[in-house]
């Protein structure tokens, strides 16, 4: 079966999760760190290359402060998991501004190989497509002068883009990895994973037109 080397995740929905107590914040919290794990696994045990989680848009102002501070804190509690496993994580990011977990700068520096290392695990965490293409501000709306050093160069291109909470965009996602990905949107939240999820995914890839090369 047609496999993907580098499968994209956009974990999206999480704002139509009411977290304005604290059960349901906890709820929230665990919820998205078991998320990312049992994926993290599944992907593990289907050979799997490489793995990138956008976790955080620094473009996206919408979501409440409350959502951002649990989500960014799940997401950093989950990095720390898997370095208990058998992979190698990167965290791609404007890491130059006070908001940025400073616990997470050193793996903005280099990949961090833990256990055997293996499948790569990347974390998009105050990311935006306008600071990764270093684009000069005052050429900006143009959409000219690049630089062609991408800050996230060392992401390789993505085969497959998985987007949970029903949208069909991708938001500002690693727009030079994902000019020839294939686009597999589910409904549920992402809050709501489950296993099959990635099982559906993966079928509907294998017969994709495997024809273009990049």
């Amino acid at each position: 079966m047609r496999v993907p080397k580098h499968i994209g995740i956009i974990p999206d929905g999480n704002m139509l999760w009411d977290i304005n107590n604290n059960l349901q914040k906890e709820l929230y919290y665990k919820q998205e760190i078991n998320s990312v794990i049992e994926l993290f696994k599944l992907c593990q045990e289907e050979g799997i290359e490489e793995l990138t989680f956008y976790v955080d848009n620094l473009d996206n102002s919408k979501h409440p402060y409350i959502e951002k501070e649990s989500f960014t804190k799940a997401y950093i509690d989950a990095i720390m998991l898997l370095t208990k496993e058998d992979c190698e994580i990167l965290v791609v990011g404007y890491s130059d501004i006070h908001s940025f977990p400073s616990s997470l700068l050193p793996f903005t520096k280099e990949r961090k190989k833990f256990g055997k290392g293996g499948i790569k695990v990347n974390f998009l965490i105050h990311y935006s497509w306008i600071w990764d293409l270093n684009f000069r501000k005052e050429f900006c709306p143009l959409g000219k002068h690049i630089n062609p050093r991408l800050k996230s160069r060392e992401i390789s291109n993505i085969d497959l883009i998985i987007r949970w909470g029903g949208l069909r965009r991708l938001s500002g996602f690693l727009p030079v990895q994902s000019t020839y990905a294939d686009f597999y949107a589910i409904d549920d939240m992402w809050l709501d994973f489950k296993k099959q999820h990635l099982y559906d995914a993966l079928n509907w890839y294998a017969k994709q037109d495997s024809n273009l090369e990049y």
